[in-house]
């Protein structure tokens, strides 16, 4: 995610409101954040769709990393000749070598 540019890049909730259009244009073209507040402090964030699928993306990516390295420490674990048997044993099975 781009850096909030604070001179830019922050707005009242009420300026939002009325100019809401051109907010979502500026987030779409931009990619920059725009961050809403309501009296004086922080509210919301407004991001992008591209932006928030890739947050998501990375997001399930590291829980899976995660999820992975605790399978690893506890055992959880297929050795790599053993995989490879499984996948030439698929491709034989389907007519593939």
């Amino acid at each position: 995610m781009k850096a909030v540019k604070f001179s830019e890049d922050i707005v009242p909730i009420g300026e939002f409101k009325s100019q809401s259009a051109q907010w979502l244009a500026k987030v779409r073209k931009s990619g920059q954040p725009i961050v809403i507040t309501q009296n004086g402090k922080p509210a919301g964030i407004l991001i992008s769709p591209a932006e928030y699928d890739h947050m998501r993306e990375k997001e399930l990516f590291i829980k899976s990393v995660k999820e992975g390295l605790v399978d690893a420490d506890d055992g959880r674990v297929i050795a790599i000749s053993k995989v490879k048997a499984e996948l030439n044993q698929r491709r034989k099975s389907k007519g593939r070598k």
